[in-house]
């Protein structure tokens, strides 16, 4: 399946039932990451990366092929390599709240698909779904 044709049917879920188990095995199967929000502080990740990233508020979090770059890394030095690490990765913008009417959406620079999941008829978020050899392994 193509990013397109899994966002399409994606498209219009209610919240709470915006993938599947089998969908999102599927979805890894095809190499592909769905991205969508959850409450007020989650963004959730289905597909060839199964976790979820905190971020209240809004964010950003980085993506590689292995997973997210989790924490604050503060460390400057020569030696850990977190900032060659952290310069090959794919940036996603988790934005909550900035563009109407939806609660969260999402920003990044990798090519993508998008659908929309309701809550109560509304649109809560706008998800993205991206292939996985946009991420680069590292």
């Amino acid at each position: 399946m193509t990013k397109e044709a899994l966002a399409e049917k994606l498209n219009g879920r209610e919240y709470g039932n915006e993938i599947t188990e089998a969908e999102a095995k599927q979805a890894k199967a095809d190499g592909l990451l769905v991205i969508f929000g959850y409450s007020d502080d989650n963004a959730e990740l289905r597909g060839v990366i199964d976790d979820e990233v905190g971020c209240y508020d809004g964010g950003a979090f980085l993506l590689h092929s292995g997973g997210v770059v989790t924490g604050r890394h503060v460390c400057d030095c020569e030696y850990c390599g977190f900032k060659a690490k952290e310069s090959q990765c794919v940036k996603v913008e988790a934005l909550f709240g900035r563009e109407k009417p939806y609660t969260w959406t999402y920003r990044t620079s990798v090519p993508h698909a998008t659908f929309n999941i309701m809550e109560d008829g509304k649109k809560f978020c706008r998800g993205i779904v991206i292939a996985a050899n946009y991420l680069p392994k590292i």
